[in-house]
């Protein structure tokens, strides 16, 4: 190759993970409005919380203001987001789809490692992938000058709750993973992610593997032994599981096995939206038998609709079947997917939520205050 040919691959491998987010990460073309001076002066009182953005897996400063994508710190400010969980995806198959996915096929986000130039080691290994991501949120926090505050303990959450008070810019930032896939088979790396920060993980993603079934998978099959020895030590470790993306069997095998709060942490429910991907009415009563709480997204196959009028629609459902207080955000930001607005602008949760008749009470539970409660209850 010549000269001028390594530049033009050398300029392509730069800019093609930059396209390839803009493309997959996109702000719906939707007719918004802006939220009514009651909806503002509540949202700047309230607790928010939100349980799911896979922003780590792209190379952008989270410190800096994106053009592009959904998260980072000065937006999280902008939009008042007091707590924001960083979720990790370690493998994404091609072809991944809500009916069926064959988790053998090209993993996309192997690729994406390369091309984004992370450690080589990092290429090969899910568990390496998750804990780069972890060291990514890391040194985010520390260049942040304590602005950026990662949360692994209660304790730690009740200190960063005492100083946001006097600071309401503080951001709290705590880890999941998506998919126990990320343990490349062995249990024992449970305790490297643990080391590294992960407080949440979800038992499967889009496609089956050693731990169960996932919702889209060949087989939708429930927990294997290993993954019932997987659960057993996230509740010893006061790990949360998070049931996003599980086969009903999993489901059910979790929720009947657990003794600590579980969440779904991005969710549409099949009363407002049908498919797949969406939670069913007994679902949504397990989940809050458990005291946990199930995160509701703002995706087109979560809400059947690209604006906050559909997000709060979906969660006065789930509120009606569970209850106010199982109720919470879980936007899957960053997650390839189109949103209506990035999360400087979720003021318009809040006023659609005024407009679905809500109490200030109600909207300050479900923005925010349900996953402080299971937090505090659940965290080490």
């Amino acid at each position: 190759m010549t000269g001028g040919g390594l530049l033009l691959a050398g300029a392509a491998l730069i800019w093609l993970p930059e396209i390839a987010e803009r493309n997959m990460n996109g702000i719906a073309a939707t007719t918004r409005k802006d939220p009514s001076p009651r909806a503002q002066a509540l949202h700047a009182r309230l607790f928010i919380a939100d349980l799911h953005a896979d922003t780590l897996l792209w190379n952008r400063d989270l410190l800096q203001r994106g053009t592009r994508g959904h998260v980072d710190l000065p937006r999280l400010q902008e939009g008042n987001v007091a707590l924001q969980a960083f979720t990790i995806v370690t493998k994404a198959p091609r072809g991944m789809n809500n009916e069926r996915t064959d988790g053998n096929r090209f993993n996309l986000v192997a690729a994406l490692s390369v091309v984004q130039l992370w450690p080589p080691k990092t290429w090969t290994s899910l568990t390496e992938r998750a804990l780069y991501q972890c060291r990514r949120l890391e040194e985010a926090a520390a260049r942040s000058g304590g602005a950026l505050v990662i949360i692994r303990s209660r304790d730690e959450l009740r200190d960063f709750l005492a100083r946001r008070t006097s600071n309401p810019k503080l951001v709290g930032a705590f880890l999941g993973v998506e998919g126990a896939h990320a343990l490349d088979g062995d249990l024992s790396n449970l305790d490297r992610l643990y080391a590294a920060g992960v407080r949440m993980m979800a038992p499967t993603h889009f496609f089956d593997n050693e731990i169960g079934g996932s919702a889209h998978g060949l087989v939708k099959g429930g927990l294997t032994e290993m993954g019932r020895e997987l659960i057993r030590r996230m509740e010893q470790k006061g790990m949360i599981v998070d049931l996003a993306h599980a086969s009903p069997a999993v489901m059910d095998e979790v929720l009947a096995m657990a003794t600590r709060p579980v969440v779904i942490s991005h969710t549409g429910v099949r009363g407002t939206c049908g498919g797949l991907r969406n939670i069913t009415d007994d679902q949504l009563r397990a989940v809050a038998r458990t005291g946990g709480v199930v995160g509701i997204g703002y995706f087109f196959a979560a809400v059947c609709g690209q604006d906050a009028r559909s997000i709060a629609r979906a969660m006065r459902y789930a509120a009606n079947v569970a209850g106010v207080e199982h109720v919470a955000l879980g936007s899957d930001y960053d997650g390839a997917v189109s949103v209506p607005f990035d999360t400087a602008h979720l003021a318009e949760i809040t006023d659609a939520l005024l407009e679905e008749g809500f109490s200030e009470a109600e909207i300050a539970l479900m923005m925010g205050g349900n996953v402080q409660r299971v937090l505090l209850a659940a965290l080490p």
